[in-house]
């Protein structure tokens, strides 16, 4: 098995993965809040982290991939007053919408999708632990906050500050009901309107950060792999999440944590108020969902990335060529000869498992989608000769061919999702008459029945193989 490095967001340097249990890897992906359609934003953790967990898997690792839904929160329980129903109709809804947004830009349902409405058995007794360690306390209104003053010298390591340095940029406003002005939300008292759940403390809801820990420790252990997520959750989410749990704990909570970096629209900072902000449905109207996955696997995973229909078209173009290479290595298939593999094939097979050696490397360095892809068009660009017409190749180079590319673009990248295009049997037949024509040497009729295809949205070209067919 190949040596996995990950730049490490804790220590700021890359690390060898090593597994908390030999030969598995639990990765927790802070999931969304479901208030509304995803936007262009919350599209790159989704494919990176995706992608991630499908190289985990190549690499030979039992993954438990766990990404949660934030379905109780401000943003929700104004939407839902806004649309008079109930939060838990717009979860409902948005996550339904979530699944096929996803699907479309080729994300994998993870292997558990927990809800933070499910979990407030473990949410209570997760603030419970801490109650009780004396790192949590109740204020005058009800809510219960965690104690940062009593967690200082832990706290801030994920962002590389200490407890002061935090604290000289924050204060308690008037009437806040906390001790310390970092201190945050474990439990939220119940306010007129708002759903609520039945506590020690109170009826109330959970914070927000609480609900991650229960539901990855649950899924994933007190102690798991990578914890990953989008740069602008390192704080304060995910170091409250730290503090937190191995305060309840006593134990180290995740060993690695990932981070994608921001995404810029025509390199100004997305907003809705700069009128850049597009969610991934928006985008769908004018490209296909998977040039999105394409675009976003382009640039390292940690580097900003700034999107414009400009990079979105060279995307487009990009992802044209992979399809066009395998619709190409298909067709040669179909006419292939069964043989043994010359010289030039044999070297050819060899040749791609160089290439896929080369890929996995890139992979391994820290998810370097940007060099695997390079990596892959430099295969693409051999195997098009190696299999072109001329090379007349057999079936079993061609096979293994087709397997490289698969595994490079399709079961690892997460691309090449649509299968091969079927040419219905109508279309067959007039071909085939087409070809009856020609060899009759009726080229009017043969030229009538090319236009006659053509206006049901198919072209035919002639190759030394025969005519390929392939959708206008």
């Amino acid at each position: 098995m190949k040596q996995m490095m990950i730049y490490n967001t804790l220590s700021r340097k890359k690390e060898a993965f090593v597994p908390v249990r030999e030969g598995k890897c639990g990765i927790y992906a802070c999931g969304p809040t479901v208030y509304n359609y995803f936007h262009i934003g919350n599209a790159r953790p989704f494919i990176i982290f995706d992608t991630l967990r499908r190289f985990m898997q190549h690499l030979g690792y039992d993954v438990t991939f766990v990404q949660n839904f934030t379905d109780i929160d401000d943003k929700m329980i104004k939407r839902a007053n806004e649309e008079g129903t109930t939060v838990e109709a717009i979860a409902e809804k948005y996550i339904a919408e979530y699944f096929r947004d996803a699907e479309a830009i080729g994300v994998k349902k993870a292997d558990v999708h927990p809800r933070a409405t499910r979990h407030i058995g473990e949410i209570i007794g997760l603030i419970k632990k801490l109650e009780f360690k004396g790192l949590a306390y109740r204020a005058d209104n009800g809510d219960v906050y965690f104690d940062t003053q009593a967690w200082r010298s832990n706290y801030g390591r994920l962002i590389g500050q200490d407890l002061d340095d935090l604290e000289s940029g924050a204060r308690v406003e008037v009437g806040d009901v906390k001790r310390h002005p970092m201190d945050f939300a474990l439990w939220k008292a119940k306010k007129p309107g708002e759903p609520f759940w039945k506590s020690p403390w109170g009826e109330g809801r959970p914070g927000w950060h609480i609900e991650c820990s229960a539901m990855s420790m649950k899924y994933l252990g007190e102690t798991f792999d990578i914890h990953c997520g989008g740069v602008d959750l390192i704080f304060p989410h995910h170091e409250n999440e730290i503090a937190q749990s191995e305060g309840a704990t006593g134990k180290p909570f995740a060993k690695y944590w990932m981070h994608n970096g921001h995404i810029n629209v025509d390199n100004k900072k997305m907003s809705k108020s700069a009128g850049n902000f597009f969610t991934v449905r928006d985008i769908s109207k004018e490209f296909d969902p998977e040039v999105v996955r394409m675009f976003m696997l382009s640039a390292h995973y940690r580097s900003p990335i700034n999107f414009s229909r400009e990079l979105m078209e060279q995307a487009r173009a990009g992802l044209e060529r992979l399809y066009t290479a395998r619709n190409n290595a298909l067709f040669a298939l179909d006419h292939a000869p069964r043989r043994d593999m010359n010289g030039d094939e044999s070297a050819f097979v060899a040749r791609s498992r160089d290439f896929m050696d080369r890929f996995d490397d890139a992979m391994c360095d820290d998810l370097n989608t940007s060099e695997a892809m390079g990596v892959l068009f430099e295969y693409v660009r051999d195997m098009n000769t190696a299999l072109s017409d001329a090379n007349a190749p057999c079936v079993d180079a061609i096979e293994a061919g087709l397997a490289a590319l698969n595994t490079m673009a399709h079961e690892i990248l997460g691309l090449l999702m649509k299968e091969a295009d079927t040419v219905p049997d109508e279309i067959k037949a007039l071909v085939q008459a087409r070809a009856d024509a020609k060899k009759a040497r009726d080229f009017a009729e043969a030229d009538r029945i090319r236009a006659q295809v053509l206006e049901m949205g198919y072209v035919i070209e002639d190759t030394p193989k025969g005519p390929k067919v392939k959708k206008a």
